[in-house]
């Protein structure tokens, strides 16, 4: 079980993450719709996994590549939104999401 802390922070991030994709980052990723679907933080707090999906024109490993070199921009825009919350803002680390993909090919199974 993570830490009451820990939780907050990572549904902070979340929520926040997400709020950023979708209004400020959308020349980034141009026809391409980005879902925040989770984030895990390191005990210290010092590192952020962002989970994410992707619909559009967009691979998901090219948005990945994409978000990592815009990461100091990304990690800029958070610490505007969670600077009263937060005195450090964790280093960002962006994960491909494919549990949705693992449920549409279980589903499909289960169909035949």
């Amino acid at each position: 079980m993570k830490p009451i802390r820990q939780s907050k922070v990572a549904r902070l991030l979340q929520k926040e993450m997400g709020e950023i994709f979708g209004r400020e980052m959308k020349d980034l990723l141009p026809g391409t719709l980005l879902t925040v679907t989770g984030a895990e933080v390191s005990p210290d707090l010092s590192i952020a996994k962002v989970f994410f999906t992707v619909l559009g024109k967009i691979k998901p490993a090219e948005a990945q590549e994409i978000l990592m070199t815009n990461k100091s921009h990304i990690r800029n825009e958070l610490s505007k939104r969670v600077k009263h919350q937060m005195r450090i803002v964790p280093d960002l680390r962006f994960h491909i999401d494919d549990s949705y993909d693992a449920v549409a090919r279980i589903e499909e199974l289960l169909k035949k």
